[in-house]
């Protein structure tokens, strides 16, 4: 590589021990190239045994890979049903939840706590989006209010699932909290 070439983003490149990769970020001191077989890796700007197969030129008004993944990230949570990743409380991890049936003849029913904590979360994230769907429709505020009352509801109805969660700040909170 030449002492004052600069990579832009998309430069394919060839590293003596990483081998081929392509340049995802351009930072001040160095690149952010995600190698086939050793994936990410921070490579010095100065490093001299950089082999360019193709280089892109770098654009003066550069964006971040980074920023488009927040900015990427920002749209799919405001417009699908997209969930945070939400962890379950240290105690309940790898636990199973088992349902047993009054009648002995019966099998219990098991499954893993997570899967069953990923479910809540799911019921959650849709009672957001329906909660931000009736905030912007054309209904009356009237008719808005009466559903939302509903969604409070149903949040208050999952305020037993609390204990499953890791940090308090992803509770449910019913209508009956003060924490609203």
């Amino acid at each position: 590589m030449e002492e004052n070439e600069v990579l832009g983003i998309g430069s394919r490149v060839k590293h003596k021990e990483y081998g081929p990769g392509v340049v995802i970020q351009v930072k001040s001191a160095s690149y952010l190239i995600t190698f086939m077989e050793h994936g990410n890796r921070e490579i010095s700007r100065t490093y001299k045994e950089l082999e360019v197969i193709d280089l892109l030129v770098q654009p003066d008004d550069l964006v971040s890979l980074e920023t488009i993944e927040y900015s990427l990230i920002k749209i799919l949570r405001t417009f699908s049903d997209i969930q945070e990743t939400v962890p379950i409380a240290d105690k309940w991890a790898g636990g199973t939840l088992i349902l047993k049936p009054s009648n002995p003849e019966l099998k219990p029913y098991e499954m893993p706590i997570s899967t069953f904590f990923n479910k809540i979360i799911m019921i959650r994230d849709r009672l957001r989006v329906l909660e931000q769907k009736i905030n912007t429709s054309n209904i009356s505020e009237e008719e808005k209010i009466t559903l939302q009352q509903y969604i409070t509801r149903s949040y208050g109805s999952l305020t037993s699932f609390n204990i499953l969660f890791k940090y308090k700040t992803h509770s449910f909170i019913g209508e009956g909290s003060k924490d609203k």
